[in-house]
């Protein structure tokens, strides 16, 4: 199969039009006098060049790669059947759906623009953080920077210590047992082979704390709806989880905010002048 260069061009100039600014949280502008993305924000959103986005444009760039096309469907916000149908223009098959997917859907991806002042991120069904909101990132680090059985949150929190961090420790010993049950539950729905699977193998090997909860053989533990974070800048917050399920692609929208007027309300407020610090 050979890559349709026009036809890819094509399709990528009309989703840059169809989007609008406020779309994928840009500002406006009051000089704006094209309806949709410049290709310089379209580029920053897919994160190359804008040389390199042009020349797919004009039909005139190389081949790009498989990488380079998850990056482009991610930063126009094109949907699953969008994004299958840049990968056959380019000439690849496309990449998987559902559990195993790390695109995220454009309604997910809407409503996180529009939270960049609050504490917010996109995980999948193992603890992968998938995209993160400035003040998540200043709440607990940068969950996105991992590779391998790392990117996996219930991974680090049994293998390196440094993970648990953020967290109280008076809560950690419940929150061990929410990350294995909830590991186990989801091993046993993906079965034999699963990545899930290949997770809980991998800490039963790495880790003895993992391997004497597993062996346990709880499900049904779940985190309270109220969660305790502890920043090295502004001490302990207490903030309310809102989830947003995704049930199509297993990604989960979680949103945290404090009630108003509390202590944490506050601190989330001069968190948010802080910025992102580094978690040690």
């Amino acid at each position: 199969m050979v890559i349709d260069r026009a036809g890819l061009a094509t399709f990528l100039r009309h989703r840059r039009e169809a989007l609008q600014p406020e779309d994928v949280g840009l500002p406006r502008g009051p000089r704006r006098r094209t309806s949709g993305l410049r290709r310089e924000e379209a580029a920053g959103l897919c994160h190359m060049s804008t040389d390199y986005y042009a020349r797919l444009e004009r039909g005139t760039g190389p081949q790009p790669s498989e990488q380079m096309l998850a990056s482009i469907a991610q930063g126009l916000h094109l949907t699953l059947d969008e994004r299958d149908h840049v990968f056959r223009l380019a000439s690849y098959n496309p990449p998987s759906r559902g559990a195993n997917s790390d695109h995220i859907s454009p309604g997910l991806l809407r409503i996180l623009d529009r939270l960049q002042d609050t504490p917010a991120e996109i995980v999948n069904e193992l603890g992968e953080t998938l995209r993160q909101t400035p003040m998540g990132i200043a709440l607990t680090g940068d969950g996105t920077r991992f590779d391998g059985p790392e990117r996996s949150l219930v991974y680090r929190w049994f293998i390196d210590h440094g993970a648990r961090s953020p967290y109280p420790e008076d809560d950690r010993p419940f929150l061990s047992r929410v990350y294995a049950a909830g590991l186990r539950e989801i091993a046993t729905m993906r079965g034999p082979g699963s990545r899930a699977q290949q997770l809980a193998s991998l800490l039963r090997t790495r880790s003895p704390e993992f391997r004497r909860i597993w062996e346990a053989h709880e499900v049904g533990i779940r985190p309270a709806d109220v969660k305790r974070f502890v920043h090295p800048e502004v001490g302990m917050l207490e903030l309310n989880c809102q989830t947003l399920l995704d049930t199509e692609q297993s990604h989960r929208l979680l949103v945290y905010t404090a009630e108003p007027g509390s202590e944490s309300y506050e601190k989330l407020q001069l968190l948010s002048v802080i910025g992102a610090q580094p978690i040690t």
